[in-house]
């Protein structure tokens, strides 16, 4: 799979970062192994302190096994003013886990993002790429609840 991707961005180091999301994102738990980070430092030919700090370098990234759901809550300014923290109290509350943690199910990961770019309906959150806003206890339930269903 790895060499595939490779194959179909090109050999070239200033393609890593799509090539590790295409790895990433072909990965049902959605992060990147230790032998993915190997196989690209060996397959583009740069060192693997090199792969290894662009994976850990970007918030979207991840070493550690992720749930179906990727939950990234923005905790930047506007969304904090409006209500963040207690967005972030309802997820964990509702999911019975701590950001950065997964269900028992597989189902859900909760993690902290910087700026999602939707100041204007804060708070905000981003669920495996599609973006929420204005965000409150019975949305959050909503959501949850539509995301279970699917």
């Amino acid at each position: 799979m790895v060499e595939e991707i490779i194959n179909s961005h090109g050999i070239a180091e200033d393609k890593l970062v799509p090539i590790l999301l295409d790895i990433q994102n072909s990965n049902d738990k959605h992060y990147l192994s230790e032998d993915d980070l190997k196989q690209v430092s060996r397959l583009l030919g740069i060192p693997e302190s090199r792969v290894y700090s662009v994976a850990t370098f970007y918030s979207f990234f991840s070493l550690q096994p992720r749930g179906k759901y990727i939950i990234q809550i923005c905790d930047n300014a506007p969304c904090i003013v409006n209500g963040a923290y207690n967005v972030i109290d309802d997820f964990r509350h509702i999911l019975g886990i701590d950001m950065g943690q997964t269900t028992p199910d597989g189902l859900f990961t909760l993690e902290y993002s910087s700026c999602l770019g939707c100041c204007s309906h804060a708070p905000a959150a981003r669920i495996s790429g599609e973006l929420y806003g204005d965000l409150d206890s019975e949305k959050i339930k909503s959501i949850l609840s539509d995301l279970r269903r699917r």
